[in-house]
């Protein structure tokens, strides 16, 4: 029974998390993107963190009790969410690709204008979204064929990539094995419990500086960033463990695993602080940044298809790293860190030489960037060439309406 509510419950997370960053990103406005995407990635920290302290206070129950109630108090905001879905709005991408037309100025008015629908802004997104969904008409194929030919299969690495990433920078190494890690740093018992938790503080914390600034700063600095600072922390903890580090004794260690690693003294609330400092360096950029990006840099024909790709590769990779990693710290012990090293280098490479700025554009902006093919580290934001193409592009529609309603008359 067990297995087979895990199984429906992934069905449903899986939907979930194909689809919300897809939605958000339709309904945020250009300049905000980052920031409302975003939030979800925040929401999940404060999920991560609330219900860790949900099933440390409940690990002192008694009886099924112990396991139950952590369970059940996933039912609370799965049920605010069925009846919290009836009062959202429709995204404005989606009624247009159904000629709703009406219907999509009308949320685009209340996204941008403060329900003014003659807002420059309104008017402007709109008229892209027209040209977007003509050209769609035009390319009508929208089969999952045509993201693995040229030039979608480019866009598809890009998206697949940031997932998989997200989950090679070692994250859940410490999310899921944080007690595994202070573990062979020689805590046990209660302390290990309430200075692993720490991590999931840090996570909730370090995230909020991702929300203020992603939208400013850039997608391509944040994951750059954040990559090389992995890289460093990863490989300090690969060289105090292998440097100071012993096999553990006969038996395991803390109750945790036979022949793991052992280290301790002042290396070892190093390695405690690099674990830390782990968390800091993904919450603010490969975590909210893995959801804002992929959104950005499809069409909207396929941009539904093409995240839920995206977002199974993550999963998929998070699903190979939980069974990984405790088999790795057994067989080849402090290495395990080199590995993770190595993956957050060739991620900041990865980044810099494929990953195109998308901030600050509208969706439509972004799809008119992407078909330029410039090379990622040369493409300075170009925003306002963006919008002023935009804009005449609406005066040449509203002069060829006056003209033909003088003939007209």
């Amino acid at each position: 029974m067990l297995i087979v509510g895990r199984f429906i419950n992934g069905i449903c997370v899986g939907i979930c998390s194909a689809q919300v960053p897809v939605y958000v990103a339709e309904l945020a406005p250009a300049h905000k993107r980052g920031l409302v995407v975003g939030a979800q990635q925040w929401a999940i920290t404060w999920g991560i963190l609330i219900m860790f302290y949900i099933s440390y206070g409940c690990s002192f129950l008694k009886g099924t009790a112990l396991f139950r109630v952590p369970w059940a108090l996933q039912m609370i905001p799965a049920i605010f969410l069925f009846f919290g879905i009836f009062w959202m709005p429709e995204s404005p991408r989606w009624l247009a690709k159904q000629d709703r037309w009406d219907d999509c100025q009308k949320i685009l008015a209340l996204i941008h204008a403060n329900n003014n629908p003659d807002d420059d802004m309104v008017r402007m997104e709109l008229q892209q979204l027209r040209e977007a969904c003509d050209m769609d008409r035009i390319q009508s194929d929208v089969s999952f064929i045509e993201l693995v030919k040229p030039p979608m299969l480019w866009r598809l690495h890009i998206g697949v990539f940031v997932q998989i990433w997200s989950q090679l920078t070692g994250i859940n190494v410490i999310m899921y094995y944080i007690t595994f890690v202070f573990g062979m740093a020689g805590l046990s018992g209660n302390n290990n419990l309430v200075a692993s938790s720490i991590n999931y503080v840090i996570n909730v914390v370090v995230t909020v500086p991702a929300l203020l600034y992603l939208d400013k700063v850039g997608r391509r600095p944040i994951l750059l960033m954040g990559s090389i600072s992995l890289t460093v922390w990863w490989f300090l903890c690969a060289g105090l463990m292998g440097g100071y580090g012993s096999p553990a004794p006969p038996g395991g260690l803390n109750h945790i695993a036979e022949e793991s690693w052992s280290i301790t003294g002042s290396p070892a609330k190093v390695v405690i602080a690099c674990s830390y400092l782990v968390v800091a360096s993904f919450a603010p950029s490969w975590g909210p940044v893995s959801w804002v990006y992929p959104p950005e840099l499809f069409p909207l024909r396929l941009r539904g298809k093409a995240v839920a790709l995206s977002t199974a590769s993550n999963w998929m990779f998070n699903f190979a790293l939980s069974y990984f990693t405790p088999p790795a710290f057994v067989n080849i012990k402090w290495k395990t860190y080199l590995i993770f090293g190595a993956f957050s280098f060739a991620m900041a490479l990865h980044v810099f030489f494929c990953f195109p700025e998308t901030a600050g554009k509208t969706l439509e902006e972004v799809e008119g960037l992407l078909k330029e093919n410039r090379a990622p580290w040369r493409a300075a934001s170009n925003k306002r060439d963006l919008e002023d193409r935009a804009i005449e592009s609406i005066q040449a529609q509203e002069k060829r309406e006056q003209e033909i309603h003088v003939e007209s008359a």
